[in-house]
């Protein structure tokens, strides 16, 4: 199979039915009593009634299954396969080559739960976009440390989970408006996020019985501070530095000439271990302090 750029995929999720998927989507969080009265008030402002339409449709791919009879999911898959092991070749449907890339089983569909296709989506512009594919090759070898080890895929799709959660609690809504755009804000944030994951994950030499710590810790920080997240990958994607100081990020003068996150400084590393977690279904309520399941 060829491979598939991001815009061509999206393109096919723009002009095929996703009726029954749509059934399903949640836009926003519904909130109850005081909580719904502090964000009517205080809260972020809502999305332009403009944006709706593409937030759906990402909610949508959101809950689209792979379906091994839609050539596009086939060409998606087999893509993510190819850019991140080199490989010219197609792999088979179902095998343990897609454990080497971190999925937890023989067939990648059965971790999409959750996040669908936009899962897969969100892979698929990570490593064809020739901005971010360096990034992505360096966590996809981090994944593969002797003790650092991780799923890539699966804390992937969480990374994608938590990038839907932020959009569904209105916490982009703001810089979809500013740059009238949904589906690339999520793209970004979740780069962003998963620069912030490479670098905590090096620095502070964590291991899988961190991992929970680790994706609570990015889903607060991309709830509360997106803009900064982003305005870091922007710096990273210049060729500047980035570190982790203190539970934020600090980059270094434009003159320093490094051209990778600077993994000398780190956050105070936690002894709390928690176990890795699954993928979290959309539909969850999360109300005051975030939670994972």
């Amino acid at each position: 199979m060829p491979l598939i750029a991001f815009n061509e995929a999206l393109q096919y999720f723009q002009t095929a039915d996703l009726s029954e998927c749509r059934k399903k989507i949640q836009p926003t969080v519904q909130r109850r009593g005081l909580s719904a009265v502090a964000h009517f008030f205080f809260g972020p402002p809502r999305l332009h009634q403009q944006l709706q339409g593409e937030r759906d449709l990402a909610l949508a791919i959101a809950q689209c299954g792979l379906d091994n009879n839609e050539k596009v999911h086939m060409r998606i898959l087999q893509t993510i396969y190819k850019k991140l092991t080199g490989s010219r070749f197609d792999c088979p449907r179902y095998g343990a080559h897609w454990e080497e890339l971190g999925f937890q089983g023989l067939d990648p569909g059965t971790d999409l739960r959750g996040t669908g296709l936009l899962g897969l989506m969100q892979i698929l512009y990570f490593v064809m976009d020739s901005r971010t594919l360096p990034l992505a090759r360096d966590v996809f070898k981090l994944s593969q440390h002797e003790s650092q080890n991780f799923p890539f895929c699966v804390m992937s799709i969480n990374i994608t989970r938590i990038v839907i959660q932020a959009l569904r609690e209105e916490h982009l809504s703001r810089e979809c408006n500013r740059r009238q755009q949904v589906i690339a804000v999520l793209n970004d944030l979740y780069v962003a996020t998963s620069l912030r994951l490479y670098v905590i994950w090096k620095t502070q030499q964590k291991t899988i019985s961190d991992s929970g710590f680790v994706l609570k810790e990015l889903e607060a920080f991309a709830k509360k501070k997106p803009k900064q997240l982003l305005r870091y990958l922007e710096i990273y994607m210049s060729g500047r530095a980035v570190s982790v100081i203190d539970g934020g990020f600090q980059h270094p003068s434009p003159s320093s000439g490094v051209h990778s996150p600077d993994l000398n400084s780190a956050v105070g590393n936690s002894s709390k271990e928690i176990n890795f977690t699954g993928v979290c279904d959309p539909q969850v309520e999360m109300e005051g302090e975030a939670r994972l399941i």
